[in-house]
């Protein structure tokens, strides 16, 4: 029987904080419970904000927390190639598109449809969802206006790869830690409207690169907080594009700041970093956490 194997994915574009304290030692506990491997990825695809500094501080603050991973690390940076390619493959199924509208341009729509007294569709987040007026220019117009320099992005065209699928989607969710029940989500990727999958000068997004990473990585359990619940959704229907595997999933709760909103890395007073050098020990990180 193949072992579990579970990740830990943060992203080196600041300092760790308790909400990822919680959601590595959560990792690493459900895969000694299992038996499974964990595995340590730098999701490093920005490229002006990730700096080697934060992401020597990542491997600082795990090993002082008593976590340990599998090496090599998977660093998303190196491997633009592989994201690409399953980008082309989008590419030529038809599921994606150039769009080029600005946010001057975005917010003007919003304002001329809300001026009619209806409302603009919002994703989970609370942003508004992309207009997709681009999805009906000729490819000559796309090709010109790419070839021109226009800035775009590339976006998953939702409804006509749901059209494609044919049947409802859904994802398995853990119930708890414990993995003993999990249930059936449907997943609902129309909530998110047409969501970028790529940029012009980056050939991947945080979506199109954690399916990727994960098939990859042959990831079995996804486990992370509570607010990227409702991404799964966008990351199904990916993997069923690219005929990828899906992971079993758990989203465990998050730690709150003193507003009761998610940690931020812009919140120092929870930053790992900040705590140990003032003084707090692992095991008092833990019991912050209540892990």
């Amino acid at each position: 029987m193949t072992a579990p194997v579970f990740r830990f994915a943060p992203s080196p574009n600041g300092e760790l904080h308790l909400g990822h304290a919680l959601s590595a030692l959560t990792n690493r506990r459900m895969a000694d419970r299992t038996g499974g491997r964990m595995l340590l990825r730098i999701e490093d695809i920005d490229l002006t904000r990730c700096t080697p500094e934060y992401e020597a501080g990542i491997y600082r603050d795990l090993a002082w927390l008593g976590i340990a991973w599998e090496e090599p690390v998977r660093r998303q940076s190196e491997h633009f190639g592989e994201y690409e390619a399953a980008l082309e493959r989008l590419k030529r199924d038809g599921l994606v598109y150039p769009a080029f509208m600005s946010r001057g341009e975005i917010r003007a729509a919003i304002v001329e449809h809300e001026a009619s007294g209806r409302n603009w569709p919002r994703d989970p987040d609370g942003a508004p969802l992309y207009p997709g007026t681009d999805k009906s220019l000729s490819d000559r117009e796309r090709n010109r206006r790419i070839d021109a320099g226009s800035p775009f992005a590339w976006r998953l065209d939702t409804g006509a790869a749901l059209a494609r699928l044919g049947r409802p989607l859904a994802w398995s969710e853990w119930s708890d830690e414990t993995l003993v029940d999990k249930t059936e989500v449907d997943a609902d990727p129309q909530q998110w409207g047409d969501v970028v999958v790529a940029r012009r000068e980056i050939p991947t997004s945080y979506h199109l690169s954690v399916v990727v990473d994960d098939a990859i990585q042959g990831v079995t359990h996804v486990v992370r907080g509570r607010d990227l619940y409702f991404a799964t959704s966008v990351q199904r229907l990916l993997q069923e594009m690219l005929g990828l595997p899906a992971p079993t999933y758990f989203h465990h709760r998050l730690v709150l700041g003193p507003d009761g909103r998610k940690l931020s890395k812009s919140l120092r007073h929870t930053g790992l970093r900040e705590l140990r050098e003032a003084g707090e020990t692992a095991e008092g990180v833990m019991r912050l956490v209540g892990s």
